[in-house]
Parts: structure tokens; sequence; C-alpha cells
């Protein structure tokens, strides 16, 4: 700064010298000022100015340069223009606050992560360019994604009508939403493009959704409407035919008698189908129509068994009910156990054989009171066990409809038992038998 100073004050006499020898000269020009008093003049003027300069220099270099010249060595201090001075404290608060700010930030970032992280729906995200910046291991599942090199085109260019440059400038025009298949099952995908402050696309989240359930569910809805239509359609059919028989009245006693008891015996199929859909739609919608008691699972189960003695002798088969412990009451709807019990050992003398046996255990193990209805009848194949609680699944179609079943006794039975916070299961082994095992807490005490 010293250096700046001396060429200062040099600068300011040089400047002042050229000065006053231009008016010098200027002077001359003007008669009656003879040189030498000019010349005196000069001299002095260049003294005044000369201390002048020096007057200025001292100022300046007091005032602004060594001001600024302290200010730029502290860094923190600008004396008579200004001053701001941060002590010790303050920067601490300062470092605290910022340390306090960072440690939200990160703990919303890792609250963030872990939502995406443990997200049952898949997230991926590309930039502009279609690259994938983020992925979650839903998506990486759903869509069965491999390589990280992977790209929008790359993934989706399998699937028709899938285009990113549609999806982000054609957003108005185009669909965001799309459903595929994959092996994994069905998928629902939403194209959500993503934009800048100035409105500018910047690239596309898509969310994809597991709807395999769903869809599942749907096909079983509209396969449940054609097997009702169809169930109802053949007695429909055989009750016009006969009753359109009767009407042309060209028909002896004896044949006119066979139609109505056609017709009786195809009314009451109906109205059993009926019925049973009926106690289907209440359980579907977890109506609260039945009675809750407590009762005695054996002594139920053994006036079930007493139902079933004249059928059971018309086939000359054996049928007995063992109650092989003591059994706590149960506390449960009671009429839907019932019904339970009586469609299983139903089934169980349907299909046993003449001279077949069936034994109904009840008993109790852990916290659960059970019933164990075992028969030697022809059996389930292995293949149709995981299907035999579906609605209307049977396995001989000609033979249960021969035996006047609905096809919904099972799934009226499995919805009855778990309502009750039951289970009920079934094993066997075709041409051997079946065992049906219902089990059902005790009351508590």
């Amino acid at each position: 700064m010293k250096s700046y100073h001396y060429k200062l004050i040099l600068s300011l006499f040089a400047i002042s010298t050229v000065i006053i020898l231009i008016l010098g000269n200027i002077f001359l020009i003007f008669p009656g000022l003879r040189r030498e008093d000019i010349a005196k003049i000069v001299m002095i003027a260049i003294f005044v100015l000369a201390l002048a300069s020096m007057v200025v220099a001292i100022i300046t270099l007091k005032k602004v340069i060594e001001p600024m010249s302290k200010m730029l060595k502290s860094g923190n201090s600008y004396d008579d223009i200004g001053k701001i001075d941060i002590n010790d404290d303050e920067i601490d608060d300062i470092v605290k606050e910022l340390r306090i700010k960072l440690k939200d930030a990160n703990n919303k970032q890792r609250q963030t992560d872990t939502i995406l992280e443990h997200l049952t729906d898949g997230i991926i995200l590309f930039d502009i360019k279609g690259k994938v910046t983020y992925t979650n291991p839903a998506a990486i599942l759903m869509l069965e994604l491999k390589s990280k090199e992977d790209t929008f085109d790359k993934i989706f260019s399998k699937y028709n009508d899938i285009n990113m440059e549609k999806i982000i400038y054609l957003e108005n025009w185009t669909s965001s939403e799309k459903m595929i298949e994959n092996n994994q099952g069905s998928m629902n995908l939403f194209f959500v493009p993503f934009k800048d402050e100035i409105n500018r696309p910047t690239g596309v989240m898509v969310v994809i959704q597991d709807i395999t359930e769903h869809v599942k569910l749907d096909n079983m809805r509209k396969e449940f409407v054609a097997d009702v239509s169809h169930e109802l359609k053949t007695p429909l059919t055989s009750i016009k035919g006969c009753s359109e028989t009767l009407l042309d009245g060209d028909v002896d006693k004896e044949s006119a008698d066979h139609f109505i008891q056609l017709i009786s015996d195809n009314a009451n199929r109906m109205e059993k189908l009926v019925q049973d859909l009926l106690i289907l739609s209440r359980y579907d919608r977890k109506e609260d129509t039945h009675k809750i008691v407590e009762f005695d699972l054996g002594e139920l189960s053994k006036k079930c068994v007493e139902k079933f003695e004249i059928e059971v002798k018309r086939k000359k088969q054996t049928i007995q009910c063992l109650v092989t412990a003591e059994v706590p009451p149960v506390k449960a709807d009671k009429d839907g156990i019932e019904r339970v019990i009586l469609n299983i050992i139903s089934n169980s003398v349907k299909y046993t054989p003449e001279g077949g046996k069936i034994d109904v255990f009840v008993g109790f193990v852990h916290n659960d009171a059970y019933i164990k209805i075992k028969d030697t009848g022809i059996g389930i194949p292995k293949e149709d066990l995981d299907k035999i609680f579906e609605r209307f699944y049977r396995v001989d179609k000609a033979r249960s409809r021969e035996m006047g079943g609905t096809g919904l006794g099972l799934s009226i039975a499995k919805q009855i038992i778990e309502q009750n916070k039951g289970n009920i299961s079934v094993t066997s082994k075709l041409g051997e038998g079946t065992e049906v095992v219902i089990r059902i807490p005790v009351k508590n005490k």
C-alpha cells in the first residue's frame, strides 16, 4: 500500500506542475507582465501545490488506504468504513443450527428411502433421456428387472403403445394408465411426467401396482355369473319341457305323473340352489345375522350323525360318533356349525359305496375343539384338492348333479368356519377315502 501512496504524491505533484507551467505560458500573452514576475509566481505556485499534494496524500493514506489495508489483512473489520464482528459464541450457534438442519434433512431422506424400499407398489424414475435414476425392490420384482443399464425403451418396448415421448409431450392426449401381463401376474402402470420450475419436462415416474388378485377375483365373478346361469338354465329347461308336454294334453296318467315328478325335482333343485346362493351372499357381506351361543360340540355332532341313520342303513353303511376327550364348550354360530357338519357328513354318505364306513371324531387339542369326519369313499384326486372350496367346483360334475349337489356346499362351509375364527382342511386319496378336519376355538375362560 505504501508504494501506491508515493505514486499518488508524485502523480499529483506532476499534474500540478504541468498545469502551472501551462498557465505561466498563457500569462506571457498578457502585456505588462514581465518574465521574471511570471517565473516567481510559477515557483511559488509549484511550492504551494507541492505542499497541498503532500497534505492530500497524507489524508488519503490515513483515511482510506490504511483502513482498506487493515480490512484486507484481518478479513472481518472495516474500521471507519464499517465493521461486522462475529464472536466465537455466535459462530458456535450458527454451526449448531446448521448441524440440526443437516440432521433433519438426513432423517427425512432416510424416512423417504425406508418408505420407498418397503412400499408394496413399484416405483421407477427416469430422466429425460430415459435412463433409470431410481428403482425400489418392488419394481425390480414386478417388472423382472435384471440389468442396471435398463432404459425406458428396454423395459417397456415389449408392451404395445407405451412411448415416453407421448407420455411427456402428449400427456393430455394419451392415457397415463396401462395394464400389462408378465410372469409375475397382472400389473397396472401409472405414468407421471416430471417438470421443472418453468414447466419443462425433466423425466417420468412410473408407479406399478400388482392387480393380480383383482383380476383373479374379477374372473371368478364372471365365472360365477356364468355358472349360476348354467345351473339355473338346466332345471328351467327341464321344467319348461315337461310343462309344455303336459299342456299339450296328449299324455297318459303314468307319463303325466313322471313329468310332474321331474318338475317337482327340478324346482326343489332350483330352490336349494337359490337358498345356497343367499346364504353365501350373506356370509360374503359379513352380515351379522347369526346368533353366537355357547354349546357342546360333541352333543351337536352326535345329533347330526343321528339324522343320517336311515340313509346309512339304506346304503348298508356304518357310521359312529366318538368324543375322544373332554371338550370345553364352544362359543360360535351354532346353526352355522351344524350346517357345516351336516354338509360334510352328507358328502361322506353320498360318495361312500355300499358297505363303507364313516367315523366322526370330536376332540380337543391346544385351544381348539375339532371334528374329524373320515370315510372310506371314492376319494378326491390330488390335483382337485386345492379347488374343492371354489364355488361350483365339482370333481365329477355329472355325478354331483345326479346326486342333487349345487357345488356350493364346501364354499359355504369354509365361509362359516372362517367367520367363526376356525379353519377347515381336507386330505384325501383317490379310491381310499377322505378326511375332513374342522377346528373351532373354544370359549375363553
